[in-house]
């Protein structure tokens, strides 16, 4: 039974996997960063309930064509909508606009409920729910797929009730983890600061939207509109503006984040320095960490003096993006120095990876693997 259930999983995954890389045709974007804005619900389905009268597909759309709005003033910033009216959209196909987009991030906005006087905002990324709480938002928004005409052939073998249904979903975003981790703390960060909202923190749950793009992204939980007071602050127009300028805001700084660590480099410089080949290229057998310092399009020459002096540095490309390292060994305690070191440089978003016979892993696994 246990092996059957590992197939129907794997089986899931390889499906929707299938789905989305066979629809995928990546446009040239100029080099622009690409923002896909998810207005949840839609149409015939209007999303949560409130006894107040609130539709969570009204405000979800209102607050996602403010965040756009703000962030179309950006001559560097191209976004794209996956609705711009009430109609109701697929959730499959949300994430193909995104792929097809070749976005560089995908944020779906939506509203809470619940039947006590709950309120707050959390954002959450894909992966394992930890508890019961974060599994009851994920079936509630990802309950959507029986609304739609051909569900049973879209998301064959998955069933929102089933908490094991949830297993397959994390593989294909994995690599983002930590980039939709950063999105995800600087809209919350905003949030309770600069609007005093409650922090229901950052939180990882299986989201199907989510899990259909291959980008970093996130899904907003802007807060409640079963609360009395919330609920009243989410439907008017002034909530609305200040929580689409608070995720605008976040959007941008993670945006500079990565600028920062992908631009302003100086190539008219000598090219005698130290050797190009990197650690990328030894046969890998044990559990490997090194500091992720920068990812983008441009390809860069892995050398110190393009990297505010750090040596050591390699580069790869996965998914169309390159991405840059720096150090190379297989004891934690050395990478998080290494990491320190990145980040004195200037790198403040670096973050440590680990790889597995040369393969990308988590570095939860990677941690866990060096237990035993």
């Amino acid at each position: 039974m246990q092996t059957n259930m590992k197939m129907l999983f794997l089986s899931f995954t390889i499906v929707l996997t299938s789905l989305m890389f066979n629809t995928t045709e990546a446009q040239s974007n100029n080099g622009k960063f690409v923002v896909v804005l998810d207005a949840g619900h839609g149409g015939h389905d209007p999303g949560k309930p409130s006894k107040y009268g609130y539709k969570e597909k009204d405000i979800a759309l209102k607050i996602v064509l403010a965040v756009g709005k703000a962030l179309e003033k950006n001559p560097d910033i191209k976004v794209v909508y996956t609705r711009k009216k009430d109609v109701f959209v697929d959730l499959f196909v949300r994430g193909k606009i995104a792929n097809k987009a070749n976005a560089d991030l995908f944020v779906s906005i939506h509203c809470n409920a619940h039947n006590t006087q709950a309120y707050g905002s959390e954002t959450y990324v894909l992966g394992v729910h930890r508890n019961k709480t974060n599994f009851d938002v994920a079936k509630a928004e990802n309950e959507v797929i029986f609304l739609e005409k051909d569900y049973k052939k879209n998301y064959e073998g998955y069933d929102p009730s089933s908490p094991e249904s949830f297993i397959g979903l994390t593989l294909m975003q994995e690599e983002y983890l930590d980039q939709s981790i950063q999105l995800a703390k600087n809209i919350q960060d905003n949030f309770t600061h600069k609007l005093k909202r409650k922090n229901r923190g950052v939180k990882q749950a299986g989201f199907i939207v989510l899990h259909q793009t291959v980008m970093p992204s996130v899904l907003v939980e802007t807060g409640f509109i079963t609360n009395t007071k919330e609920g009243k602050y989410l439907n008017s127009k002034k909530g609305q503006l200040e929580l689409a300028s608070a995720i605008e805001k976040a959007i941008i700084k993670y945006k500079k984040g990565v600028d920062d660590n992908t631009g302003n480099f100086d190539y008219n410089v000598e090219t005698n320095d130290e050797s190009t080949v990197s650690s990328e290229e030894k046969i890998i057998k044990n559990t490997i960490f090194k500091v992720q310092i920068a990812a983008g399009s441009k390809k860069i020459e892995p050398k110190s003096y393009n990297f505010k002096g750090l040596k050591d540095v390699s580069r790869e490309k996965s998914d169309g993006l390159y991405k840059y390292y720096f150090g190379y060994t297989s004891d934690y305690n050395k990478a998080q120095n290494l990491q320190l070191e990145a980040k004195k440089k200037g790198y403040k978003d670096s973050y440590l990876v680990a790889f597995k016979d040369g393969k990308r892993i988590s570095l939860e696994k990677a941690l866990k693997q060096d237990a035993n």
